[in-house]
């Protein structure tokens, strides 16, 4: 969870808990609207999957950054580097360079790439979130990475969920090495953003029918590289409305 690139004086946040009430309220705050919201993802069984609300939109995985999975990575950047991909241009991908950001970054990245370039996603008119998005939507990677650190209105939202849930806050200097990434559908492609990754990575083809699906075999490949370590957990963004018992 370690920042992509860290600027000269490294910025760290406490780290979000993977909590789907926490996440609501949060983004909220930033201006999302409902019925946009986060849900548990049970298990990755097919069984299971029926009780995901639907329509899904994004899932966030997290999951433990291990020797494995850091071995895994670099023999993928160097596959995608050798042979190059497919990324459509209406990706909008953020280098994490903010210590523990990476839930917001998850988040960042569901909301984003179901907003811009004429996503079904409504914002609030004047709310944080389609503030910054009109701002770095246009800009390069590097550029909207910069733009995140230096937006204090996000941060200080995020400052103020980052403090509740279920599990005692992290001190700031602590090092976490739990990590998200999201799973999106454009164009006809699944791809994944991961923040400390130097880009997109394609997974293949998908569509809006398909994307739980084909998102959830890419959340159990996940899972099959470090099958004994049982730190994982996923969560659907999903525009389902929400009904009280």
């Amino acid at each position: 969870m370690s920042a992509a690139a860290p600027t000269k004086k490294p910025i760290r946040w406490l780290p979000l808990e993977s909590n789907p009430e926490v996440l609501d309220k949060y983004v909220r705050d930033l201006g999302v609207p409902a019925p946009w919201r986060y849900a548990d993802v049970m298990g990755l069984d097919e069984e299971l999957l029926a009780f995901v609300p639907q329509p899904a939109h994004a899932l966030i995985l997290l999951f433990p950054i291990t020797p494995k999975y850091e071995t895994y990575v670099q023999q993928e950047k160097e596959r995608i580097d050798k042979q190059g991909q497919t990324v459509s241009p209406n990706i909008v991908f953020y280098p994490q360079t903010i210590a523990n950001a990476c839930g917001t970054m998850g988040v960042l990245h569901s909301i984003a790439n179901n907003w811009a370039h004429g996503g079904h996603l409504k914002l609030d008119d004047g709310g944080i979130m389609k503030k910054f998005l009109e701002k770095t939507v246009a800009l390069t990677p590097a550029e909207r990475a910069t733009a995140l650190e230096q937006d204090q209105s996000l941060a200080n939202v995020h400052e103020s969920h980052a403090s509740t849930g279920q599990t005692a806050t992290p001190d700031l200097a602590d090092e976490v090495n739990l990590h998200y990434v999201c799973l999106v559908e454009r164009d006809g492609h699944l791809y994944e953003l991961d923040g400390n990754k130097p880009y997109p990575i394609n997974h293949g083809i998908s569509s809006k029918d398909t994307f739980l699906t084909d998102a959830v075999k890419v959340a159990k490949e996940f899972v099959g590289r470090d099958p004994e370590n049982l730190n994982f957990s996923v969560i659907a963004a999903t525009t389902a409305e929400e009904y009280d018992d």
